[in-house]
């Protein structure tokens, strides 16, 4: 703690050195900066250091400590469960650190950790390259990695984890890391997976595939009475999935706000053009769509083709978990669920998982999921807060209603929170023992805990 002083002081003294931007309270811009993604968390930091280079975020974290303050990490700080933002402490903010170097020879790019993936994509496509990225174009780089890294090219090329050559991390103590294969190979085999418990990484380097410019994609929308036929073909179809094509279901509305529900499969496919048109041949010849969007696009297009479904400041609250299987009984019970949806963006999203990211080892990484199967989300997201109890009642229930079709594992980047019992531990399963082992190597006062916390070992 500072024996004489306030945060103002000790800010105003920072400030001297600091290159970005220290927002108190009182501070203009401080309104706009302390919110996130999602509109039902409404914290106030005591500071928001917006960083501009990794020697801010070394001296931002030496006044939280001097101060004996709590931190938070914001990225792109779009995390549903609000661990981006902190009451009375310290945010990191890493939104100005937007630097992306791509060097197309050895397909690889290094971004800073405030990018999003459509900034990373931009870059990347101008040579016909990609790493597997978020179905929304805004999140932030850092937090969807760090926790696994679902995106339209999974199947082909895996995670965006999957895809990490190299992490920049600011530890506790100050100290600037570089994680490998190499290079703190424990502490790099934590970081993917194992979200922002081990300090701040500012810094992300990616293996790039040949992917695009132009790929096939697209939802294709049905009437919601067709809901059963259209789970039951999309399990059908997942069933013998080419590693190119990713392709997720919904129960969801039309995004115009007339509330009308629907059914809706939404697809990607990153292979050749001809391979794409065979493959999503079947998708449209299933019964005769409301509105079919499939069709040679530019993947940073594809990418960004949901963004307008989740406008920040939307409330959201979400719960998700692992299926068993998709069974005729879980179908019966998600279109149940479904019909007594009280908002008009909300959903049930299915998420199915093959190809490169079921083929590598669960204890390869710390993300454990490596299993064919699907995941599934109770998306949440209303406007009004007057529909707070309602939409987050609807949530709880139609999760305690999918109970018994659940399996073990769960996303931790889904995760909210207000989960029951150790869902953390849950999440990373036959993993969780290493990563306190890790945590305690890196961070043993767990000063790093306004994340999907990791309890380090005594």
């Amino acid at each position: 703690m500072l024996p004489i002083g306030s945060l103002a002081e000790a800010a105003a003294e920072l400030a001297t050195t600091f290159r970005g931007q220290l927002l108190c309270p009182t501070d203009a811009g401080y309104e706009d900066a302390r919110k996130v993604h999602n509109g039902l968390v409404d914290k106030r930091p005591a500071l928001i250091a917006q960083c501009f280079g990794v020697a801010d975020v070394v001296a931002a974290l030496d006044l939280t400590r001097r101060l004996g303050l709590e931190v938070a990490v914001r990225g792109g700080g779009h995390n549903v469960a609000g661990r981006a933002t902190i009451d009375g402490g310290v945010v990191i903010d890493l939104s100005l650190m937007k630097g992306i170097h791509v060097d197309p020879l050895r397909r690889t790019v290094w971004a800073q950790g405030g990018a999003t993936w459509g900034e990373l994509n931009r870059e990347t496509q101008l040579h016909g390259l990609a790493v597997t990225g978020g179905v929304v174009s805004s999140t932030g780089i850092a937090g969807l990695t760090l926790g696994g890294g679902i995106g339209w090219l999974m199947g082909k090329y895996g995670l965006a984890l999957d895809n990490l050559l190299a992490v920049e991390l600011v530890t506790a103590d100050g100290k600037v890391l570089q994680a490998s294969r190499e290079q703190e190979p424990e502490l790099f085999w934590a970081l993917r997976g194992g979200g922002g418990n081990f300090g701040v990484a500012t810094g992300f380097e990616y293996a790039l595939h040949p992917v695009g410019p132009t790929v096939t994609g697209g939802p294709i929308v049905h009437p919601i009475e067709r809901a059963r036929d259209l789970l039951e073909f999309f399990r059908d179809r997942t069933r013998a999935l080419p590693d190119e094509h990713t392709l997720f279901a919904s129960l969801t509305h039309t995004p115009d706000g007339s509330g009308v529900p629907v059914a809706a499969m939404v697809t990607c496919h990153c292979g050749p053009l001809e391979d794409a048109e065979a493959a999503m041949r079947p998708l449209k010849q299933f019964a005769v769509p409301l509105f079919d969007a499939v069709g040679p696009m530019p993947y940073t297009q594809l990418n960004g083709m949901l963004d307008a479904n989740y406008p920040k400041g939307a409330l959201n609250y979400w719960k998700s978990n692992f299926l068993s299987e998709l069974s005729d009984a879980a179908i019966d019970t998600m279109i149940d669920c479904f019909a007594r949806c009280p908002t008009p963006k909300g959903q049930l999203l299915i998420e199915h998982f093959h190809g490169a990211l079921t083929r590598v080892d669960v204890s390869e990484t710390a993300f454990p999921h490596r299993r064919e199967g699907y995941n599934f989300l109770v998306l949440s997201q209303w406007m009004q807060p007057a529909d707070t109890e309602a939409c987050v009642a609807w949530a709880r229930e139609t999760s305690e209603k999918m109970r018994p079709f659940f399996a073990a594992g769960r996303y931790v980047n889904y995760l909210d929170d207000d989960e029951a019992g150790d869902s953390v531990a849950a999440a990373y399963g036959p993993n969780y023992r290493r990563l306190q082992q890790v945590k305690a190597r890196y961070d043993q006062a767990n000063f790093f805990r306004m994340n999907q916390n990791i309890r380090p070992l005594p």
